[in-house]
């Protein structure tokens, strides 16, 4: 209630003094009053290898982070492991063209640091080119650019209200003089969050079937600071660094009962506690050189930098045991401290061929990357051989080490001014070790890997256009996913890393038909021969989740219709996508053994529609919907969860000032249910996720709020197909 009061009493006041100021600098209010009205960009725009997400001016944008909208972006589901996908396929996270070094979890960390009010656009590319370090898809988050001269910026307070309270508030200032820009964003997030869970575990080994019923609450505070100090010698050349930092502080409480039958008796029954504390640090930083020849089109870019990062947690597990009526009391606690250090260099070169209309782009990147995660164990069941934590290795750290080197060329060529080309070969090597100290475990491996890719586009007039993707990409494990210290978790099973792990191949057909610039008919075609996902496996009677090799061909078919239309003199915009998805699983269950269904087909659907100045009263509506199905190799989703989100959106042009209201889910709470099927029984995991509700958001401009998006080439702009 206070921070409600708090927000409204801010807002009654800046409005009071933003009144006094309305006479002055006439000319300027009129400028920010006409860029208010002035038609936009589609909200979707459907190319060749991408789709482009324009969320500039979207009232999407207001009291959310870049993580919000990612979950709102065409073609990208994010599923309750926070592990974001494109058409459901893994994907390579990139932001202004620079690789993200983070997934999963930490992603979803950082990405909640960058304010969505600085997005420009994301593009989420199905046919990456060889440029790309692509494992599959790529999402390119854009941000946005300023660079009229003097001091501009924003101030932006969130609440919002799901099943408990949380606060979010962010600070935006760019300074641009003559040749230099600065940039600093600062953000303070304050939520809370509550989910619940219900696993079912079923081992065929004596029918041992377990339930467990979990609720989670967690706290998290995260602090970000990121500043981009950017200077232009000339019309060519420029410079900058770009720095980043942002920190977290977790504190999570969990409490969870189970019980367990064997051959149909009753076992025994547990109830659990969970604490964990965990601190995170996250630093970037990148210093980059660029020349652009705007003339002959050719471009420069040089990048060398560092990522650093480390997470500490302290999990305490209180377990109290009921057998026969005999209650005996377990305590584990985990002490765990990740150490991630990235450091690369990246040289990207573009340029034309004179009168034939190629464009050639060639570049490399080496990076190396030392991570180490130290897991050390205490509390009272450690040394006791009849508890359930007995022959857990009690102190140890892991190591991870690599260096990957890539080269790349791509030639791209439009032909009798309809065929447009263009076709890429990559080649990657990788030299990696992993190692345990105290289990004396370790391997070493290295090897080298081409990947082609091909694009095609015939336009047979200026309403209708064919084109044709070929990709051949490949998907290597995560640091921490080979490490294979045992950890418990609060749901009753284990979890840990898998040292044998091998990368995934897999070959992509993508064949798109335009009709009239409006309407998108596709279909797509994936191959994989060994795949790897999160399995379940028994040892030593304990339920063991980690990520497994699957050998097996895969089929996946896909068919898409898509349209993106303007109304009512362009403020109305309506994009609307369906999809038909087929997949192949019968080669890859029956050489694992693991009893899922051969083939499985579903739908799956999303819109997105905005409209612009409402009544002439500068008020802006959002609306978007998907259908999602979360089906993963081994893992089968038991619904199709509805997702919805509604922003109305009030700006104030002469005072630059905004209010908005955005609805998430209010009419259906979103849940995860499925199944994973493993050779040794099934796990079934049903969760209610906490994003839902009603989010209030004020913001205050100040400034000049114009954007120019970043330069790119002729072929980047036309066919996409650059970065």
């Amino acid at each position: 209630m206070k921070t409600i009061l708090f927000l409204i009493a801010l807002l009654a006041g800046s409005l009071t003094l933003a009144q006094t100021q309305v006479v002055k600098d006439t000319v300027k209010q009129k400028e920010i009053e006409a860029v208010t009205l002035v038609a936009r960009k589609p909200t979707v725009e459907s190319k060749v290898d991408r789709t482009v997400f324009n969320v500039a001016n979207s009232a999407i944008l207001a009291g959310n982070t870049t993580w919000d909208v990612l979950r709102m972006t065409p073609l990208v589901s994010i599923d309750n492991n926070d592990d974001v996908k494109a058409e459901g396929q893994m994907v390579t996270v990139y932001i202004n063209d620079r690789k993200s070094v983070f997934t999963g979890k930490e992603l979803k960390e950082y990405l909640k640091t960058i304010p969505a009010d600085n997005l420009m656009k994301i593009e989420v590319i199905t046919s990456p080119s060889s440029r790309y370090e692509t494992s599959g898809s790529v999402v390119n988050i854009v941000l946005k650019k300023r660079d009229d001269e003097g001091l501009k910026g924003s101030i932006s307070l969130n609440n919002r209200q799901s099943t408990k309270n949380s606060q979010y508030t962010n600070i935006n200032l760019n300074y641009h003089k003559k040749k230099f820009t600065q940039t600093l964003i600062g953000g303070y997030n304050s939520g809370n969050y509550v989910q619940k869970t219900q696993t079912w575990d079923n081992r065929y080994e004596k029918n041992r079937h377990t339930e467990f019923n979990l609720e989670n609450i967690m706290r998290n505070e995260s602090p970000s600071l990121s500043s981009t100090s950017e200077f232009e010698i000339n019309d060519k050349n420029n410079f900058g660094l770009v720095m980043e930092y942002s920190q977290s502080r977790n504190l999570l409480s969990a409490a969870s009962d189970g019980l367990t039958s064997q051959d149909g008796d009753p076992g025994q029954s547990f109830h659990q506690i969970q604490n964990n504390w965990g601190f995170r640090r996250n630093l970037g930083t990148n210093a980059f050189y660029k020349y652009y020849d705007k003339e002959k089109n050719r471009i420069l870019d040089i990048n060398i930098g560092t990522n650093y990062s480390s997470d500490n947690n302290d999990n305490l597990i209180d377990k109290q045991i009921n057998k026969q009526g005999v209650k005996t009391d377990q305590q584990l606690g985990v002490i765990s401290t990740n150490q991630m250090r990235n450091y690369y260099l990246k040289i990207d070169y573009t340029q034309p061929f004179g009168k034939s209309g190629g464009t050639m782009e060639v570049g490399g990147k080496t990076e190396l990357n030392n991570h180490v995660i130290p897991n050390s164990l205490y509390g009272f069941s450690i040394n006791d051989p009849s508890s359930d934590y007995s022959n857990l290795s009690k102190n140890d750290r892991f190591h991870y080490e690599d260096n990957l080197s890539s080269l790349y060329a791509n030639y791209s060529k439009t032909f009798f001014e309809k065929l447009e080309t263009r076709v890429g070969i990559r080649y990657e090597y990788i030299d990696y070790k992993v190692r345990q100290d105290v289990a004396g475990t370790e391997r070493r491996d290295s090897y080298g890997t081409f990947l082609p890719n091909l694009l095609l586009k015939y336009s047979f007039s200026d309403k209708y256009d064919l084109s044709f993707t070929y990709n051949r990409s490949i998907w290597r494990p995560w640091y921490s996913e080979f490490n294979p210290f045992l950890m418990p978790e609060i749901n009753g099973t284990y979890s840990r890393g898998n040292l044998n792990l091998n990368p995934n191949p897999n070959d992509r057909l993508y064949l798109k038909f335009g009709i009239l610039k409006k309407y998108f008919i596709s279909a797509r075609y994936m191959h994989t021969n060994q795949d790897y996902w999160t399995t379940y496996v028994t040892e030593n009677g304990r339920t063991v989740s980690l990520p497994g090799n699957f050998d097996g061909k895969v089929e996946k078919y896909y068919l898409f219709a898509n349209t993106n239309q303007n109304f009512l003199k362009n403020k109305l915009n309506v994009n609307a996508g369906f999809g038909w998805y087929y997949i192949n699983n019968k080669d890859f269950n029956e050489k694992n053994k693991l009893g899922a269904k051969d083939y499985i087909s579903y739908w799956g659907a999303s819109a997105n529609l905005s409209y612009t100045n409402l009544f002439n009263k500068n008020i802006n509506l959002s609306a978007w919907v998907e259908l999602a199905n979360q089906n993963n190799g081994n893992s089968y989703a038991n619904n199709t969860n509805v997702f919805h989100n509604i922003s109305v959106t009030k700006i104030f042009p002469k005072t630059q000032m905004e209010l908005s209201m955005q609805l998430m889910n209010i009419f259906k709470r979103p849940y995860g249910d499925n199944t994973t099927y493993s050779q040794d029984g099934t796990f079934r995991e049903y969760s209610k996720w906490d994003w839902y509700g009603v989010s209030l958001t004020f913001v205050k401009r100040f400034g000049n709020q114009k954007v120019k998006e970043n330069t790119k080439t002729d072929v980047e702009k036309n066919a996409g197909g650059g970065k």
